[in-house]
């Protein structure tokens, strides 16, 4: 079954799409989506450093979507704002990466598959890899799911709880440098937010409770995944883009829906 190249992105899709779900909603319920953009550019970086040390593109990518995160979550805070660092050490980290890739010698970097995705590229081994992240991701968000919403909700609230803030932001900030590095070859670098926004503000209108909200963002986004192929597979379009028209499909749909259920009461 694994050997079309069809299942196989299909099976990369839905597993992107189950791990940015339930993060996607803290990202959403934190307004955090510039710090999703600013990790997933410095990514260009650990592809860059992949190339020239011979190592997976998910090895770069997770290791400087990491420090990134990381770094900005330890200098918030200390004298400069947080969306004035994520884009410093954005753009910084995508222009060095695009410079090193220029300075290596018989390389050739596909810019556009990384840029967009080329998830009709995946492999076996490519799959493992993002089921492997997605379960990681996804039993972190379990294991975690009280506390981070106690510290989403209230900072003061979740301390006088002996929750830790800090320690919930950072778990948060792991868990998206993990879906990055594992959403680069389905989405892409310039794609991978889009896929963390839009299939959980489509669920926004649409749950009555923040878990209901993480379920309904999970299938909205394995939904546009199957519906993303398909589409480019007939209309033969890219897919990662595909992917992501038909979320921002699947987000109208659910906001007019939301609307007209909240007129009709």
């Amino acid at each position: 079954m694994l050997d079309d190249f069809l299942v196989r992105a299909t099976l990369a899709g839905i597993g992107v799409a189950l791990a940015a779900a339930p993060l996607g909603c803290f990202v959403v319920w934190r307004r955090m989506a510039y710090f999703g953009d600013a990790t997933s550019h410095a990514a260009i970086l650990g592809i860059a450093l992949s190339l020239a040390l011979s190592l997976s593109v998910f090895t770069g990518a997770l290791a400087i979507a990491l420090i990134m995160a990381l770094t900005v979550s330890a200098l918030t805070g200390k004298g400069y704002a947080m969306d004035t660092l994520l884009g410093v050490m954005a753009h910084s980290a995508l222009a060095i990466g695009l410079v090193a890739v220029s300075f290596l010698q018989g390389v050739r970097l596909d810019l556009m598959a990384y840029l967009f995705g080329d998830i009709l590229a995946v492999s076996k081994s490519d799959l493992i890899v993002i089921w492997g992240g997605a379960a990681l991701v996804i039993a972190l968000m379990a294991f975690r799911w009280s506390p981070l919403l106690t510290a989403t909700l209230n900072a003061d609230l979740a301390m006088a709880s002996g929750v830790d803030p800090k320690r919930e932001q950072l778990i948060l900030t792991v868990c998206l440098a993990v879906v990055v590095a594992v959403a680069i070859k389905v989405v892409g670098v310039l794609l991978i937010v889009a896929m963390l926004i839009i299939p959980a503000a489509g669920a926004r209108s649409l749950a009555r409770n923040p878990e209901g909200m993480a379920v309904i963002a999970a299938l909205f986004g394995a939904l546009s995944a199957i519906l993303g192929l398909r589409m480019s597979l007939i209309y033969d379009t890219p897919a990662g883009p595909s992917i992501v028209c038909v979320a921002a499909g699947v987000f109208v749909l659910s906001l007019i829906f939301g609307r007209f259920r909240a007129f009709s009461r």
